[in-house]
């Protein structure tokens, strides 16, 4: 018997709806740093991560705004008329869900970041510190190394 198959895959209808779902609800490092380096109007990136998460090292015009303070704070943060992406440090954290929830729950539209600060760094893009911009090479099992995106 067919371990993929074991489970009958959804009708077409029912994977559109999914998808279609989930990139509404989620976007990839790469494609927020396209946006970054092209400088989309109206797109807030947050880093609910702790101070010393953010000292260590956040994405370049990232706000920083703990997941813990963002029902306080976000009205004099993040515009409301903006859509908010979410990060944490990576897919084994859920802090830019809760992130996301919250903001939500507070009427913004917003996204998560998947893949979070650890795929950002393992991508090859920029980071900043109080030590400056760094840019660590890209880990191969996560982008290609020659192109600036996987093309996808």
């Amino acid at each position: 018997m067919s371990a993929v198959l074991f489970t009958a895959p959804a009708r077409p209808d029912e994977a559109v709806a999914h998808f279609a779902a989930r990139l509404a609800f989620e976007t990839d490092v790469s494609d927020v740093h396209a946006d970054l380096e092209a400088g989309v109007p109206g797109l807030v990136v947050v880093d609910s991560r702790s101070i010393e998460s953010w000292e260590q090292g956040h994405l370049p015009g990232a706000v920083h705004l703990p997941t813990a303070q963002i029902a306080e704070r976000a009205a004099l943060v993040v515009p409301r008329d903006t859509v908010v992406v979410t990060y944490c440090w990576g897919p084994g954290c859920n802090g830019a869900t809760r992130a996301a929830l919250t903001f939500a729950r507070l009427g913004y539209r917003v996204k998560e970041m998947i893949g979070g600060y650890e795929y950002w760094v393992r991508e090859g893009f920029p980071v900043q510190s109080a030590a400056g911009r760094v840019v660590r090479p890209a880990d191969p099992l996560t982008a290609p190394v020659s192109a600036v995106t996987c093309g996808c």
